[in-house]
């Protein structure tokens, strides 16, 4: 088919003893970039988080480590209270835990909040990219093509019509190119059909999607003309959702997901595929 299917407005409706733990130098501690933030404190907040949050995540910070809070406000130059602040947000994320007589100890992975999304793009910036990669696409696939039947049952009138604007405009998007525009407006789509699904769960998880997406177009693992029929399945789910067809909105997403995890398939399928390497 090689024009976008004609849309059809819609009238329907409306303690213990401490564990072994090596203490990490200072000097392995070294400060990533960091996107720039106002204001001096909360910039340095930020670089040291993202250093020390990267450090965990890619395994250069290995479990069982010590995080020294002297070595730590020496190394980034920076204040005890302000060192204690980023120490409690990882371990927020489950990336470390304060231990007595022992100090902040990073944890296994087994214990990382996984649906963080911070957590989620430290591990697709590590050697473990693909494995996360895999992970965030096989939760996509068990989960969107319910969250597209939902929405043709539940969306009101403004879900269902926004939906379909989405679509068309993904389709003129990605007719002509225009990769980056186009990811925005992948990311909105199933953002939108994720919280018209009118599940709190389901829809929490649409911050998942957005970074598998955008993670494939960072690391060159989506294709610059998004394919023909990818487009086709978007605008089937919309026309679905729209005329309330739970079947047909939940078989065109899983054709979306199914075909997004065999694109990639065959880089975690490789023989010897280096976990890291797009």
């Amino acid at each position: 088919m090689g024009h976008a299917p004609e849309l059809q407005e819609d009238t329907t409706h409306d303690g213990g003893d401490p564990p072994s733990a090596s203490v990490v130098p200072a000097a392995a501690l070294a400060p990533a970039a960091a996107e720039p933030m106002p204001g001096g404190a909360s910039r340095r907040h930020s670089e040291i988080l993202e250093t020390l949050g990267g450090q965990i995540c890619s395994g250069e910070l290995p479990p069982s480590c010590v995080l020294n809070t002297d070595e730590l406000e020496a190394r980034f130059a920076v204040s005890r209270t302000l060192v204690r602040e980023v120490l409690r947000v990882l371990a927020t994320m489950g990336l470390v835990e304060a231990r007595r007589r022992v100090g902040t100890v990073v944890l296994p992975e087994s214990r990382w909040d996984a649906f963080n999304p911070q957590v989620i793009r430290w591990k697709l910036a590590s050697p473990a990219r693909l494995t996360q990669l895999r992970e965030l696409t096989e939760l996509r696939n068990a989960v969107e093509p319910l969250a597209a039947m939902l929405a043709a049952e539940r969306a009101d009138t403004a879900e269902r019509a926004e939906i379909v604007r989405l679509a068309a405009a993904m389709w003129a998007a990605g007719k002509t190119g225009r990769q980056q525009e186009f990811l925005a407006l992948d990311i909105e789509f199933h953002h939108a059909v994720l919280a018209g699904s009118r599940n709190q769960m389901i829809a929490t998880l649409h911050q998942i999607t957005q970074e598998v997406l955008a993670g494939r177009v960072q690391y060159g693992l989506m294709p610059q003309l998004p394919d023909h029929a990818a487009l086709e399945w978007h605008m089937d789910v919309a026309v679905a959702i729209q005329h309330g067809d739970g079947r047909a909105a939940r078989a065109a997403m899983e054709k979306i997901v199914e075909q997004s995890f065999v694109e990639m398939a065959h880089m975690w399928d490789a023989p010897g595929a280096a976990p890291g390497t797009p």
